[in-house]
Order: C-alpha cells, then sequence, then structure tokens
C-alpha cells in the first residue's frame, strides 16, 4: 500500500481552511470517507435522485441498478451465497434489533452474549427477553480479557437458541475465535450472529466460510457514509423471521384487512431507502478490496505495536486488554489513576489536534462492573502514519507530566 497516495484519497486529511492539524485517532467510532464515497453520494443527488423500484422513468431506473450493484458489491465483500442474503439497514443496531424482534424469542430460549458487548448487542436482547419471557446470559472473559472458550462452551447447555458476540471488540480491539465459536454452537444446536461492525474494516470476512447465521455490520465504520448499515443472514433464515418494520415496498399486494409480503431482503426494507448511502457503502467495499486486509492489519499491527512500547512504561497508567499489541488490532485503550479520561482527550485535541474517544465507549456494562469512570481509545486505520502515533505518545507523555 503506497501510503502518501492513500492519504490524499482522504479530503479530510487534506489541510482544512482554518490550517488546524489532524490527527485522527477515532476510527472505531467512526472512519473517514474517500473522495470514492462521496462521490457516489453526490452522483445520486445531482443525477439521479429519484425512487428506486417504484416508478417507471430513466432515473428511476439508474437508481434501481445503482442499489442492486451495491447489493451485489456487498455480498461479494462478505462472501454471501446470494445478493438476495443482504438487508440494508440504518446500521448495526438495527440489524440487531431487526433479528431479536423477528426471531420468535419466547419463554424456555437462552440467548447467550459476552461480558464486552456494545450496547447494541446487549440492550435489545435485554428488552426482548424481558418481554418474551427469554432469558439472557453472560459469558465472562478471562482477566486479560480475552474470550473464554471453555467457559462459552460451558454455557452451551440445552435451551439455548442463540449466540451473539461482537466479532472484534470496540472496547480493547480484541477478535473472538468466531470460528470455533460458530462451530461449538451449532454443534449445540444454537444460531449464531456475529456484531461485525469493529471486525469488518479491519479484516476479511466470508459469512459462508464462517457459516455464521446473522451478521451485522455499520457501514460508517467501514469508510460508507453515516446512518447504512447491513444485515447479513443466511437466506432460509431471512424466510423464516417475522417481520420488523412494516409498510411500503415491503409488500406484494394488500387489501384493506390482508397482505402479502414480498420475499427477503425486501420485505426487511420498509419505507423510502437512503439510495444515496447504500450507493456510498458500495463504493466503500470496493475501495477497502482495493486497499487489501493484508496491508490495512499490517499498518494498524505497526502502529499499535509503535504506541503500545511508548506509553506503557507511563506512571499510572493500565491498558485494557492483552498487553501484546497483535491480538488488540487497531485498538489502544487505557486509562490513568487519578487523572479523567475525558480531561486526557480534550488535552490531546487542544494541544495536538489529536481526535481520540474518552468514556465508557457504550460499553457501560463492562466498565460497570470493573468499577471504572471510564477509559481513552485511541482507534487507529490504515491511513494513520507513524509520525501520528509518535506525536499521540509525545503528548500523552506531557500530559502525565503535567498532571
Amino acid at each position: 500500500m503506497d501510503l502518501k497516495k492513500a492519504r490524499q484519497d482522504f479530503p479530510t486529511l487534506q489541510a482544512d481552511a482554518r490550517q488546524k492539524q489532524i490527527i485522527y485517532f477515532d476510527n472505531a467510532c467512526q472512519t473517514l470517507r474517500p473522495r470514492v464515497v462521496i462521490d457516489a453520494i453526490q452522483q445520486y443527488y445531482l443525477s439521479e435522485p429519484a425512487c428506486a423500484g417504484r416508478s417507471m422513468h430513466h432515473m428511476a431506473a439508474e437508481v434501481t441498478r445503482g442499489v442492486d450493484q451495491a447489493r451485489t458489491a456487498v455480498a461479494k465483500f462478505l462472501g454471501a451465497a446470494r445478493k438476495e442474503e443482504i438487508v440494508f439497514t440504518r446500521n448495526t443496531t438495527e440489524g440487531i434489533n431487526l433479528v431479536a424482534h423477528a426471531l420468535g424469542l419466547h419463554s424456555g430460549d437462552v440467548v447467550l452474549v459476552s461480558d464486552k458487548e456494545h450496547n447494541s448487542n446487549l440492550i435489545p436482547w435485554q428488552t426482548v427477553a424481558r418481554k418474551s419471557g427469554a432469558t439472557l446470559r453472560v459469558v465472562p472473559s478471562r482477566a486479560d480479557n480475552s474470550f473464554d472458550l471453555e467457559a462459552f462452551e460451558q454455557a452451551l447447555e440445552p435451551g439455548v437458541r442463540l449466540v451473539s458476540l461482537g466479532y472484534t471488540s470496540n472496547l480493547d480491539g480484541l477478535t473472538i475465535p468466531a470460528a470455533e465459536v460458530i462451530h461449538r454452537a451449532h454443534r449445540a444446536g444454537a444460531l449464531v450472529l456475529l456484531d461485525a461492525a469493529q471486525a469488518a474494516p479491519h479484516r476479511k470476512i466470508s459469512v459462508s466460510g464462517l457459516d455464521v447465521d446473522f451478521l451485522a455490520l455499520s457501514g460508517h465504520k467501514l469508510l460508507g457514509p453515516s446512518g447504512t448499515g447491513v444485515l447479513y443472514g443466511k437466506y432460509k433464515l431471512l424466510e423464516s423471521l417475522d417481520t420488523f418494520m412494516v409498510g411500503g415496498e415491503t409488500v406484494a399486494t394488500s387489501t384493506y384487512e390482508t397482505c402479502q409480503f414480498l420475499p427477503p431482503p425486501e420485505k426487511f426494507e420498509a419505507g423510502l431507502q437512503d439510495y444515496a448511502g447504500i450507493m456510498g457503502l458500495g463504493a466503500a467495499v470496493k475501495y477497502l478490496q482495493g486497499i487489501g486486509f493484508d496491508a490495512i492489519q499490517k499498518q494498524e499491527q505497526l502502529l499499535n505495536e509503535c504506541i503500545t512500547t511508548g506509553i506503557q512504561d507511563l506512571p499510572g497508567l493500565h491498558l485494557i486488554g492483552p498487553a501484546d499489541p497483535h491480538l488488540r488490532g487497531g485498538v489502544v485503550s487505557f486509562y490513568m489513576d487519578g487523572i479523567d479520561a475525558h480531561r486526557i482527550a480534550l488535552m490531546l485535541d487542544q494541544m495536538a489536534g489529536i481526535a481520540v474517544r474518552s468514556g465508557q465507549h457504550c460499553v457501560h456494562s463492562w466498565f460497570n462492573a470493573h468499577q471504572l469512570q471510564g477509559a481513552v481509545r485511541a482507534s487507529l486505520y490504515f491511513y494513520n502514519t507513524q509520525a501520528e502515533a509518535e506525536t499521540f505518545i509525545d503528548n500523552l507523555r506531557k500530559i502525565r507530566k503535567v498532571l
């Protein structure tokens, strides 16, 4: 990968009107967008701002074609067997909620999650469990926050209907052994949903190879537009799911009393969709494939190793997750004794234009269980540089010295 050339693809990384330095280390929250994604969005609004699948004129036909091409591109990106297994959503949260509310959980069913789940993969199951009488159980991690296969195996008792796990954690960057998890869950008769919001931007995923039943991701975390996402589901499972949101575009016909729903994915894509966003998402996954996941992981590991080595000796600093940076992907999460995480984040921004995330990162349950107020998270991506990493280290050392 030509890093200098890749950075030129991102307008945000170029000098802005204020000439303020930008070091963007908040990629786990939302990535920057390359010009090809912005162009795809503009193309829709400038040239073909029409509805897909509703009208017969040529502009509508172009939008219909563009959405179909994006669905095909995402299916290829995820290794799905057919494009109809791709349901467009607003984000990972909506995809997980769709499965949670449409699966038909009832009393006696058990859903397993880990103790590090993002609220998007915890709260929907809490809500549905209360309404349905199903049981939600939490599988604890090991002391270093890594996934505990033995504890997971013990939790796979009769009655487990679904296992819903974050593929890669937004808390510490750790990736679970997904293939083994799926194999063991299927052997026990359970379905598996993977929250791939943090995995899809960083590693090659083959849903067919993994044999995963459902997988959800967000466009805004993999260079795509805000308000776009994907739910993958095996086609037969999508057919068996109940509807979630219903209305226009979900039915073939209706009477005053009844309706006939369309097959997947249409039965889940109610109302007018974000056509510009969907086409932008299609452009994003194609761009990522052009960069290549080997190059992405190589750069992330280089930067994580650099930062981890540079800050690990700071007094009172505690890394979240394993000490080995190669196990934490592009995430460096830490807290400092006696210093508020938000104060550190504000000082990094004010001193050097470094954007990081501070707080509990929508993993409140983990922080509350560990009696921690919050942490600072530097999350890296392929367009970040070693010089940026060194600037981060230098400024964090200055903060530690003055505070």
